[in-house]
């Protein structure tokens, strides 16, 4: 079975790369534009929707060039180089040219160039609805760095030179800044910032910096979650770990509190409410966590230098409705130096087995059809995939292979389907495609039983006798091809045979090999196989042994294509 783990954990690691699937807290931030060039960062994920959705009530928006970070980037010297349209540093959406659209999406902790109608002296308030993201930033050695930073918006003393106190080599000489200020690109725009001392940073502003460094920098004050969807609890996650560190040389006071999410955007995932969140909190009296319920806010001590966890739980007793539900909200964190004001997302869902499951198969029985053969054991187990989703209603379908990633249907949300198909072109190199290669073509097969601890589920897989999987069938095979000598069709049973696999799992409370292994039963399902195959020879053949299934994706929804 461990050879096996490690096949699904590496699974599972490729999955990390993907778009978050269900989770979606909703904030709106505002964006006071001027006339020509302006830098902005996003904070939150936008990609709910196209720039032409975004900014379809903003006339005056004209242009959107996102920066991409690039280690082979020639590092300016006097001021940041022109965008240019032809250089992979920078993806592009013209509200007037279709063919300068190449930027389909605008995504979380990056920078953005937005270029409006009018003169510098002329204003635009901008919303964008978007999802918050966890702070992150990589400063690259070798060029240029267009930044923004999650200060505090009612600091009055959130100044570079503070803000940098700990990473000075971003402020000072021979280092650079650069903000936009409106108006065409030129001398004057983007404007040098030659007094770091006091010069505020602007939350929702980018800046260029010129600075011979590497590092991950974002604040004074740092947070670190398990991943990019924050608090993201799921159907059956019970305690997460936010990592705090004060990298100031004073002790600072964070308060912590909750925040609603606002409503979903028209074509997402609607929200029945807000995560129940707790505060887990040590006693070392009674060697024991306790766990309370997050109202209002709450503070706590950094110390000066210093680093601490802040554990979080769900109350899942107050989650009731449909498993398809979510359940989503903000966890909102400031220090009193004003150095961060951060938003972590929370979500969660009921605990259901819904979803997309991969798991390994390992046959390691094959009961003999010869009188008095001796055992059933095989010398070396033989490895099966087996790919499972599972709807909102139980339904668990057999799947010859599965897709996740953005769908070509209406605002592209992120899904599972069955084709190549039903995936949005645009993303398509970012979906992740998952195959059973023992199993006939374009299947999705329903199965009887359940998917579930102490229940048995069944699959009968048909193999036709002119599939082209059949074993029987050869292409380039005269005896072999189901015609006869004028070329004709065959019939079955001629020269190939319709096989026939019924496939059974039945799912144990422990692993059938007797060891422990954590979130057995939520996160890992497995127990014992059997198949029964008819086709292959005059008597059915019998195979048993061992499964285990992890869950890759909680959405439960699937598109057969």
């Amino acid at each position: 079975m461990k050879r096996h783990v490690r096949h699904l954990l590496c699974l599972c690691v490729a999955l990390c790369g993907l778009p978050a699937l269900l989770n979606a807290q909703w904030k709106t931030e505002t964006y006071l534009l001027k006339g020509g060039w302006n830098g902005i960062y996003l904070h939150g994920d936008a990609t709910h929707t196209t720039p032409a959705e975004l900014f379809k009530n903003y006339p005056t928006v004209l242009e959107v060039w996102r920066w991409n970070p690039n280690p082979d980037q020639i590092q300016f010297s006097a001021t940041p180089a022109t965008p240019d349209a032809t250089s992979s540093e920078w993806t592009i959406w013209k509200r007037d040219d279709p063919a300068e659209q190449l930027l389909s999406a605008m995504i979380g902790q990056s920078s953005y160039l937005i270029r409006c109608s009018g003169s510098s002296s002329t204003t635009t308030t901008v919303l964008i609805t978007q999802k918050p993201r966890p702070p992150v930033a990589t400063w690259l050695i070798t060029g240029a760095n267009f930044l923004g930073f999650p200060v505090n918006p009612s600091g009055s003393t959130t100044t570079f030179t503070n803000y940098f106190a700990t990473f000075p080599i971003a402020t000072t000489i021979p280092s650079k800044i650069y903000k936009y200020i409106g108006g065409d690109l030129g001398l004057v725009n983007p404007l040098q910032v030659t007094a770091p001392g006091t010069e505020r940073i602007d939350r929702n502003s980018a800046y260029w910096f010129e600075a011979a460094t590497v590092g991950n920098f974002t604040a004074l004050v740092e947070y670190e979650l398990p991943n990019k969807d924050g608090l993201a609890f799921g159907r059956t996650g019970s305690i997460i770990t936010v990592g705090v560190m004060n990298r100031s040389t004073s002790a600072l006071t964070l308060t912590i509190s909750t925040q609603v999410s606002e409503p979903a955007p028209l074509g997402q995932t609607g929200i029945s409410g807000s995560v129940p969140l707790t505060r887990r909190v040590f006693d070392s009296a009674t060697n024991a966590y306790s766990e309370t319920p997050i109202v209002g806010n709450f503070t706590i001590s950094v110390p000066a230098s210093g680093r601490l966890d802040l554990q979080f739980g769900i109350d899942r007793t107050q989650l009731a409705g449909s498993s398809s539900e979510l359940w989503a909200s903000l966890l909102r964190l400031r220090d009193s130096a004003n150095f961060t004001d951060v938003f972590l997302p929370v979500s969660a869902q009921l605990a259901t087995p819904a979803g997309l499951w991969v798991g390994e198969i390992s046959v390691n029985e094959v009961v003999s059809t010869v009188a008095g053969s001796p055992g059933a054991t095989t010398p070396r187990a033989f490895p099966l995939r087996a790919i499972v989703h599972v709807d909102n209603g139980g339904a668990a379908r057999l799947l010859s292979q599965a897709f996740v990633g953005r769908l070509a249907t209406t605002n592209y949300p992120t899904g599972i389907c069955t084709k190549e198909i039903g995936l949005w072109t645009e993303t398509k190199d970012a979906a992740l495609r998952i195959v059973s290669s023992h199993m006939p073509l374009d299947r999705a097969l329903v199965g009887t039983g359940a998917f579930a601890v102490g229940q048995t589920l069944t699959h009968i897989v048909t193999i036709p006798f002119d599939d082209p999987t059949n074993p029987f069938v050869h292409a380039y095979h005269p005896d072999h091809d189901n015609r006869d000598p004028r070329l004709l069709p065959l019939p079955a049973g001629v020269e190939s045979y319709t096989i026939t696999r019924t496939c059974t799992l039945t799912f144990t409370a422990q692993p059938p090999d007797g060891t422990k292994i954590s979130g057995w039963g939520t996160t890992i399902y497995g127990g014992t196989y059997t198949e029964t195959i008819d086709g292959l020879r005059r008597t059915p053949l019998t195979t048993r042994g061992t499964f285990m299934f992890r869950r890759v994706s909680e959405i439960a929804e699937i598109t057969l294509n």
